[in-house]
């Protein structure tokens, strides 16, 4: 019996987009999805009780929540095709800590201060603005010279980071800065990510991403 596999998301979401990445990198077929997050959907509180937050993964009737989780399972579960996580113990937890320091910086995730980067003006921007950086320095650090995060093979840690990529330019416009100009290896290696199909089917346009946040600025009246 074929697993059955359904994918709660939203399609502007890069939390979402590790998980879609992940899926294709494994040659998943899956069933997508489109939640409308202002009327959530009685399967997206029945899967996610806890969080009421996409994404959510659903396989052969079993949630599983979180984005970082969700591609540790979709890597434990299909471990014969295109591993992500390394399978050296301290490597395996190196890539764990700096996903984790993505989403969990000084109580403010990277998706958060990306967020305020777009939603606010003045002092809070700028602020935003600098830890922004200063996370996306650090990683250009831990990045070094190497093609990708594990080295010479695309993993976990890439897929964590890449799909902010496509937020980028909406970042930028925003907070008026340039993430190739502080961070030229980290924009480079986010160009060869998406030489892979995997990335490069499942990142959105960066217009699109921008038009987004454009809309969503005059909801949350930001405008």
């Amino acid at each position: 019996m074929a697993d059955e596999i359904i994918l709660l998301d939203l399609w502007a979401s890069m939390l979402g987009m590790r998980v879609r990445v992940a899926l294709a990198e494994k040659g998943l077929k899956y069933e997508y999805r489109e939640q409308d997050l202002r009327n959530k959907s009685p399967l997206l509180l029945e899967m996610n009780p806890v969080h009421k937050k996409i994404p959510v993964l659903i396989h052969n009737g079993k949630p599983i929540c979180e984005s970082l989780i969700i591609v540790q399972y979709i890597d434990e579960v299909w471990y014969n095709k295109s591993p992500l996580l390394p399978s050296d113990p301290y490597q395996r937890a190196q890539a764990r800590f700096w996903a984790d320091y993505t989403d969990k910086l000084n109580a403010k995730s990277l998706y958060e201060l990306g967020r305020q980067l777009w939603l606010t003006k003045g002092e809070e921007q700028e602020t935003a603005k600098k830890g922004f950086m200063e996370c996306l320095k650090l990683l250009e650090g831990e990045l070094g010279d190497k093609p990708y995060f594990g080295g010479e093979n695309f993993g976990f840690l890439d897929v964590a980071l890449v799909t902010f990529s496509c937020w980028f330019f909406a970042y930028e416009s925003f907070g008026n800065f340039s993430v190739e100009a502080e961070c030229p290896k980290l924009v480079a290696w986010s160009k060869r990510c998406m030489e892979k199909e995997s990335v490069s089917s499942s990142l959105e346009d960066p217009l699109k991403i921008h038009g987004f946040v454009i809309m969503m600025r005059k909801e949350l009246g930001a405008e």
